[in-house]
């Protein structure tokens, strides 16, 4: 019956996996998102764009539940979360996971305990299970090698790995990722992009990408969201938004193609 409620739902609104309607946010007298409306597709990687302070974070928080808006309405996983309490919030949070900036490993376990931890949650996994599922995350990730290292012996880009492997036991249907190729090095900026790529490309995922990485997008993501001023100034293929007429656009495009 919940499938079928499910996909009523989804139909009402095209289909779409996650969808914001006119979505408002203040702090105070900060309006940070104003009206802000895009939506996200099954299997559709959609990046999030703008400079810092523009509610590209934000955004994600409301996606997870963790903010709610002043006004308009969220859609996640086909259904109207906006009024959720957070015993609901907590079951869609089983369906979508989210890479923080930080990475948010717990220090005291190992990088395969903390791939393990989500598993170790859920009733019904064997320990062999747990190996097997945790072992084959590693391998994807590139990950193997450090299995027994803990996180404060791992860079910045080697711990962004190992929460992606987190979220991923967890066995989603989207993964959203706060800024992941900020504070790491080219080399290993590239590697997450190629990551991330390989994820969508091989597990079908629907995918939020919140970065003010141009590279980054073009890579991995399918549709862009920029944000300016509280307002989403462009949503649309990524391969147009070299034609947008928007001077901001075009100079965020102007000062990627300087760097």
């Amino acid at each position: 019956m919940g499938g079928i409620v499910h996909a009523i739902k989804g139909a009402i609104h095209g289909g779409h996996y996650i969808e914001f309607d006119k979505v408002e946010k203040s702090f105070g007298d900060h309006k940070v998102l104003d009206r802000i409306s895009f939506h996200v597709d099954h299997g559709e990687t959609v990046a999030i764009m703008g400079r810092s302070g523009v509610g590209k974070s934000v955004t994600l928080q409301h996606i997870m539940g963790f903010l709610k808006p002043d006004a308009g309405r969220i859609w996640v996983a086909g259904e109207d979360i906006t009024e959720y309490d957070e015993s609901r919030l907590r079951q869609i949070r089983h369906r979508i996971t989210m890479v923080f900036q930080s990475g948010a490993l717990f220090d005291s376990l190992s990088i395969f305990e903390n791939v393990a931890f989500p598993l170790r949650e859920h009733r019904g996994y064997t320990e062999e299970n747990i190996t097997e599922v945790v072992k084959g995350l590693l391998e994807m990730l590139d990950l193997s090698e450090v299995a027994e290292t803990y996180p404060s012996e791992l860079s910045t880009g080697m711990k962004r790995s190992a929460a992606i492997a987190r979220a991923l036991a967890a066995s989603p249907e989207a993964i959203l990722y706060d800024e992941p190729t900020t504070m790491v090095d080219p080399l290993m900026s590239q590697h997450v992009a190629e990551l991330i790529e390989r994820l969508k490309r091989q597990l079908k995922l629907t995918g939020v990408v919140v970065t003010h990485d141009l590279e980054l997008m073009r890579k991995v993501a399918d549709t862009v969201v920029v944000l300016f001023e509280g307002k989403a100034i462009y949503f649309g293929p990524v391969a147009d938004l070299e034609n947008s007429e928007h001077p901001h656009i075009q100079e965020f495009l102007a000062m990627d193609r300087v760097a």
